[in-house]
């Protein structure tokens, strides 16, 4: 007795002495069964570990056949799976003493018996918290039930077991919070450095993608951030599902990364793109709501966009920024061109933000006229850009730098600004107009003050919101909740501001968008009335699209009206009111007081001075 219990102490020292030095979870156990083995003279022994799907998983059985490891191995535990695992079903110890006739073992006894094995008794391995986390087993050749120094020798490596398993779990749970996204599960920023790091030391040809989520803010602002969270995890098992054979990471908030291995074709890069954007694209169910998921992918191969990691990176990085500023939603592989072209994109958010500043944005003013009696029925502002040498820079000069929502947001605030102290001089003076009609951008339906400052602004001025005309191209409603942007539509209608659809036919949606947001009026794109002279087919659509509206309650408004003979063919289609060159381009604020002083349509329905807005012009 007392040299088997120094036995067990050496045991036990020498176990513990392995997993304080950090030994494989499978070498430190095998030790232990060689050890008990040696102490229990007959005895074979064997450890099982469970895995997360409740299945059977060996880690230590050095004295039996490997075929015999793998053959138990994925077994579901249950209330008859053998000893093992009806002794982690049960959670207390299972003695069979004669394999051949327990019924515990009759699906199985064709596996052992043959190996000359007829007893196995198994204890339940227990971590501190009671979890059942597997099976420590003795074996052995003959049928016979177990002494008590047996159960001494059992004890000690049950408990052994426990500590080493409990130490491996601690160790795995502190390489996942190291190296993988608990979020979604996909290897980290940390495990993508040394990737990376180690294809290009190795030299490899390898592809990289970097992704973005398009619009999680306005997810996390409308439905929460847990419905933000839901998309990314989602995103990023649509990911990894997709990619297969690459490595597919989460760096940050709403990105991602993935490494293509043994990549030397920009085909094959392009080619998985496309499978990502459409795996993602899939509606997403959360709690009643339907998102509609988007994501956008800049792309570099190594060797040919970058001959080290940090370039390659780098590369990557301003091929997503170019997507996301002119292909939202869309692929874009990196060329050395894009450099230039963002840099110029950059220094045209820097002069509109200075710009901004220096208060050198300012509108101008497009007269919309009633084609049968020639009155200038209101006026669209629009925003110029002052240079510093005194040049009036137009829209398209500095469109991109729109796409920053920052800036689109301090142009619309800066925008309404001098439109409300304008309209508010117009009514000092007694100059008739209708109405204003303003451009918004999608950066401030998701910024969500709009209609706050409409008010507050419209308000301070002493101009009554009902002369205000909202207008917004498809852009707003994309990638949004569409009773989001409907309820805020609602509430600008509810104020007396009217909302106009701009651009309408050049979108991939605009009839559904008729079905879906409450638009008061639908202004027909440039594109269509320039053609309408050429071609019978733009003709046919603007008279549908007349008849369409004019049925759903809807006024319309003719863009880019040139000549005299486009603005008579829409008019014998039914068309109204028209804006373009014909009439007038878009002129600061004191010619269009002048405009509205000689031709506005007076309240009574007369103009205010004959003659014709055309000519003037």
């Amino acid at each position: 007795m007392i040299r088997t219990t120094g036995h067990l102490q050496a045991l036990q020292n020498d176990i513990l002495e392995d997993i304080a030095r950090g030994e494989p979870l499978g070498v430190c156990m095998e030790r232990l069964c060689h050890r008990a083995e040696a102490i229990s003279s007959g005895a074979i022994c064997s450890v099982l570990a469970v895995d997360e799907h409740r299945c059977l998983l060996p880690l230590a059985s050095p004295s039996l056949p490997a075929h015999y490891a793998a053959a138990i191995a994925g077994l579901p535990i249950g209330p008859s799976v053998g000893s093992c695992g009806t002794a982690i079903h049960r959670g207390e110890p299972v003695e069979v003493t004669d394999i051949a006739t327990d019924p515990l073992w009759a699906p199985y006894k064709e596996m052992v018996l043959p190996l000359g094995l007829r007893a196995c008794w198994s204890t339940p391995i227990k971590a501190r918290d009671g979890r059942v986390v597997g099976a420590f087993a003795f074996y052995f050749r003959k049928a016979r039930r177990a002494r008590a120094l047996e159960r001494r020798i059992v004890a000690t490596c049950v408990h052994l077991c426990a500590i080493a398993i409990e130490h491996e779990e601690v160790r795995a749970r502190n390489h996942r919070l190291a190296y993988f996204d608990t979020l979604t599960k996909l290897p980290n920023r940390a495990q993508f450095n040394d990737a990376i790091a180690a294809m290009n030391a190795d030299s490899r040809h390898y592809g990289l993608m970097l992704i973005d989520i398009d619009h999680l803010k306005t997810i996390n602002d409308t439905l929460g951030h847990a419905a933000g969270d839901a998309l990314i995890a989602e995103v990023g098992a649509r990911l990894s599902a997709t990619l297969a054979g690459c490595l597919a990471c989460r760096i940050g908030g709403d990105e991602f990364a993935v490494l293509v291995p043994d990549c030397d074709s920009s085909a094959r890069v392009r080619k998985l793109a496309s499978a990502a954007l459409m795996a993602v694209a899939a509606p997403l169910e959360y709690e009643g709501q339907n998102i509609l998921p988007s994501v956008t992918i800049g792309g570099a191969i190594a060797g040919e966009d970058g001959q080290d990691s940090d370039t390659l990176r780098q590369n990557a990085d301003l091929a997503l920024y170019h997507a996301k500023a002119t292909r939202r939603g869309r692929y874009v592989r990196f060329r050395s061109r894009l450099r230039s072209a963002i840099l110029h994109r950059t220094r045209i958010r820097m002069d509109v933000s200075n710009a901004l500043d220096e208060d050198r944005i300012i509108p101008c003013y497009q007269p919309i006229v009633r084609f049968d009696t020639a009155e200038i029925v209101g006026v669209e502002a629009l925003a110029r850009m002052r240079l510093p040498g005194g040049r009036i820079a137009v829209a398209d000069e500095f469109h991109e730098a729109l796409l920053d929502p920052k800036i689109a947001h301090r142009v619309t605030t800066r925008m309404l600004t001098a439109i409300a102290a304008d309209m508010a001089e117009w009514q000092a003076m007694g100059v008739h107009f209708q109405h204003v009609a303003l451009n918004v951008t999608a950066a401030d339906f998701e910024k969500g003050d709009l209609i706050q400052r409409i008010g507050r602004t419209m308000e301070k001025a002493g101009v009554p919101m009902q002369r205000l005309v909202v207008e917004i191209t498809e852009q707003v409603f994309m990638g949004r909740r569409k009773d989001g942007v409907a309820r805020m539509m609602e509430a600008l209608r509810a104020c007396g501001t009217a909302v106009a659809l701009d651009d309408f036919g050049t979108g991939f949606a605009s009839l559904t968008h008729l079905l879906d947001f409450p638009i008061d009026i639908i202004k027909i794109d440039r594109s269509f009335v320039q053609a309408i002279d050429s071609g019978a087919r733009s003709g046919a659509i603007v008279e549908s699209l007349l008849t369409m509206t004019r049925r759903l309650g809807m006024k319309t408004i003719a863009e880019g009206i040139e000549t005299q003979s486009q603005a008579q063919r829409l008019a014998e289609m039914g068309c109204r009111l028209g804006q373009g060159y014909l009439y007038s381009p878009p002129v600061p604020a004191p010619l269009v007081r002048e405009l509205l002083q000689r031709f506005a349509r007076a309240p009574e329905g007369k103009t205010q001075r004959r003659g014709s807005v055309a000519n003037a012009a």
